[in-house]
């Protein structure tokens, strides 16, 4: 019996740790490199060769420079991801800088593959993010919300719908940290209406209980990735 016991103990901890958004390192680095003749293939990318490893590959410049929110969402994410800075591979980490004109928006999306810290640097955003659906079918999703000013840090679950929306009258400003070299995005009304192909007009009227030339309107708009 105490055997069985220490057995699922173990087995408990094992799939505790195995939760973690991108596997944990087994080497100093993995720097990413575009050769499929190279002989170790790591979650997605190849490891470069350490011996012709150099400063660079860990180096990423211009996150001073503001990005051009002249869009209609009047926002730009600048994402350090594994792409972009190769040393990043197998680290399970990336950064992004956002920039918001005034009433400037980063719509509702998701991150499925990585959880979001955000310190706002400058401006006043107000965020939030929704839970997912509850056990009990009567209750709903719930929405958590904050005002953030310059020092705030607030942060977004793993693969829970989330926004940022500049409320004031100036730019706004603010870096975020996020648990993956590839942390992924889905912006909600991207996916649901901008697809390609575009998703049969007969789901969607069903989905969200609207006359069918709504979502036709919908359908025909043109829809941005901002990340």
């Amino acid at each position: 019996m105490k055997i069985a016991l220490g057995f699922f103990v173990l087995i408990a901890t094992l799939a505790t740790i195995a939760h973690a958004s991108d596997p944990s390192p087994l080497q100093d680095f993995c720097v990413a490199v575009n050769d499929s003749m190279a002989a170790v293939f790591v979650n997605g990318k190849i490891c470069k060769n350490p011996n012709q490893v150099v400063a660079e590959d860990f180096f990423f410049p211009g996150l001073n420079k503001p990005g051009n929110t002249s869009n209609p969402l009047g926002s730009r994410v600048t994402l350090v991801n594994v792409d972009k800075l190769p040393g990043l591979n197998t680290l399970g980490i990336s950064l992004a800088r956002l920039d918001f004109a005034p009433y400037g928006l980063n719509p509702p999306h998701t991150h499925p593959r990585a959880t979001e810290i955000l310190v706002v640097i400058q401006g006043t955003l107000y965020v939030g993010f929704v839970t997912s659906n509850p056990a009990d079918p009567n209750q709903k999703n719930e929405l958590f919300t904050k005002y953030l000013y310059p020092g705030d840090v607030f942060v977004f679950p793993q693969g829970l719908i989330h926004f940022q929306f500049n409320v004031g009258h100036e730019n706004s400003l603010a870096f975020a940290g996020l648990s993956s070299q590839n942390p992924g995005a889905i912006t909600i009304a991207n996916a649901v209406f901008g697809s390609d192909p575009p998703i049969n007009p007969d789901v969607l009227t069903k989905a969200f209980q609207v006359e069918k030339n709504m979502i036709d309107y919908l359908q025909a708009q043109f829809w941005m990735n901002n990340n």
